[in-house]
């Protein structure tokens, strides 16, 4: 029973270490991603408490930025910071070649800062202005990394070297899809049947647009690109949520 379990206790420790800054730096491998959409709404259900008990303690704007704050701690930037490469690399007139090396400078440029600052801003006003609830923020983190987890087993990778993202490549995505989805619509649901659903194939499509976007200037994928699509996904299904339904 032991050997049965270690396969899949490796897969969660990977993610966990993939997608926080807890567990130290684990190698990861196609293993770790169908654990993605549940550390997605592990995260989701702790910022959401976060979200709820501040609310009772601070005004809603406030709340809102603990919240924020929050998932860049919890994140530790992994996926701001390839929402920032892939703005510089993605929405400017460049050549593919010129896209991919901007994407690897470690500095940041109008582009970046410009999208980080939106986005930072939306995703406040959109909590801000809704009822605080665990089950929202879970359904919509745990939809984005079930995307990025389908997404990583694309054999279109963008960088011909390779790099982090690699790693996964040769993993099933069906069978992550099913369960992510399944477990993302499950707490949407949960949260509001109608509103919770339509913020949720909002927040699904936009990181499917964003993922179209590389594919067509990059040619695929890169681990940036997984990031951006993650977090422009999760912050058009807060907007989508704040909507006066």
């Amino acid at each position: 029973m032991s050997r049965l379990g270690r396969p899949g206790a490796t897969g969660a420790r990977q993610a966990v270490a993939f997608l926080t800054p807890v567990g130290g730096g684990a190698d990861p491998t196609p293993a770790a991603l169908p654990w993605f959409p549940v550390v997605g709404a592990a995260l989701g259900t702790v910022l959401g408490v976060a979200w709820w008990t501040g609310n009772r303690w601070w005004r809603p704007s406030v709340a809102a930025a603990v919240v924020v704050a929050g998932d860049l701690a919890l994140t530790g930037l992994l996926h701001w910071d390839g929402l920032i490469d892939s703005a510089d690399g993605l929405l400017p007139h460049l050549p593919r070649q010129r896209r991919l090396e901007v994407m690897a400078e470690p500095g940041a440029g109008a582009f970046g800062v410009a999208v980080a600052v939106v986005v930072v801003l939306l995703r406040w006003a959109a909590l801000a202005s809704t009822r605080p609830s665990p089950l929202l923020l879970a359904a919509l983190w745990s939809a984005s990394r079930t995307v990025m987890a389908v997404a990583a087993t694309v054999p279109h990778y963008a960088r011909p070297e390779g790099g982090l993202a690699t790693a996964f490549r040769g993993g099933g995505w069906t069978g992550t899809a099913a369960a992510g989805g399944a477990l993302a619509i499950v707490l949407a649901v949960a949260w509001r049947p109608l509103a919770g659903l339509v913020a949720l194939a909002a927040a699904v499509a936009a990181a499917t647009a964003v993922l179209g976007l590389a594919r067509r200037r990059l040619g695929g994928f890169t681990g940036d690109v997984l990031g951006a699509a993650g977090v422009v996904g999760e912050t058009i299904g807060l907007a989508v949520a704040a909507a006066r339904w």
